[in-house]
C-alpha cells in the first residue's frame, strides 16, 4: 500500500483528492495538512511514500516546501497539484525532485493516471537489483519498461525525453493552442518532428486539438495543454 500526505490549504480540494486516491488501487491517504509548516510535520512523523503539494500554501511556497523536505533528507516523492503553470515554477519542481506536475483544473484521470505510473515505477525499482541503461531512461521518462505489449503511455520510437519536456515548456509559456509549425519554429525543430510530439501528447489525453477552419484547404491543427 502506498501511503499519501496531502498538502492543500483549500478543504473541499483536499477532500476531493483524498477520496479520490483512496478509489485508486494501491493508494491510501495517510494525512491531509493545509499549510506548509503542517505538511512538514505530517512527512516527518507519517513517512508517506508520496505527498500531493500545491504550489500556493499560506505560509509558504509548496516548492519550497518540497526544497526543504529534500534538505532534511526526507524520502517521500512528490507530485504538484497547482495553479502555477509558469515555467520557473515547472522547471524548479523538477529540480527539486517532483516525479509530476500538475495543472489545475485538471481532470482526475489526469491523477489517475500520475498515480498508476508512479506506483509502476516503484513496483519496476523493487523487483529490479540492478538496471540497464535503457531501463533507467524509461524510469527517468515515468514510462514502462518493455515487456512486449505495448502501452499508450510508451513514447514511440523516435521521441526522447528532453525533447517532450522542451515541447511541454514552450508549450506551457506561451498557454494559447499551438501549430505544430508555431512549435517548430519556436524550438528550432523540423514541423514533423514538432508534430509526432503533439500528436503524441494528444493521444495520451494531455493536449486537446483545435481545429481552425480558413476558407480554402484543410483546417488547421492547433494544440493546446489540458
Amino acid at each position: 500500500m502506498i501511503n499519501v500526505v496531502i498538502i492543500e490549504d483549500d478543504p473541499m480540494v483536499a477532500g476531493i483528492n483524498r477520496d479520490f486516491v483512496n478509489s485508486v488501487s494501491g493508494f491510501r491517504v495517510a494525512g491531509i495538512a493545509g499549510t506548509a509548516s503542517e505538511g512538514l510535520d505530517k512527512t516527518l512523523s507519517l513517512k508517506p511514500e508520496l505527498a500531493l503539494i500545491d504550489v500556493f500554501l499560506p505560509d509558504q511556497s509548496g516548492l519550497m516546501l518540497l526544497r526543504e523536505m529534500r534538505r532534511l533528507q526526507i524520502p517521500s516523492d512528490a507530485i504538484l497539484i497547482t495553479a502555477a503553470h509558469d515555467s520557473e515554477s515547472v522547471e524548479n519542481a523538477f529540480r527539486y525532485g517532483a516525479v509530476d506536475y500538475i495543472v489545475k483544473p485538471f481532470k482526475l484521470q489526469r491523477l489517475k493516471l500520475s498515480l498508476e505510473n508512479y506506483a509502476g515505477m516503484r513496483d519496476r525499482l523493487n523487483s529490479m537489483q540492478s538496471l540497464s541503461q535503457d531501463q533507467i531512461d524509461m524510469l527517468k521518462a515515468g514510462r514502462q519498461a518493455p515487456t512486449g505489449e505495448s502501452s499508450p503511455e510508451e513514447m514511440p520510437k523516435g521521441l526522447n525525453d528532453l525533447t517532450m519536456k522542451q515541447v511541454l515548456l514552450y508549450l506551457i509559456k506561451n498557454r494559447q493552442a499551438m501549430s505544430a509549425e508555431e512549435v517548430a519554429e519556436g524550438l528550432g525543430l523540423a514541423r514533423v518532428t514538432a508534430r509526432r510530439y503533439l500528436e503524441f501528447l494528444d493521444s495520451t489525453g494531455r493536449a486537446a486539438v483545435d481545429l481552425q477552419y480558413g476558407s480554402v484547404g484543410r483546417p488547421l491543427k492547433k494544440y493546446k495543454l489540458l
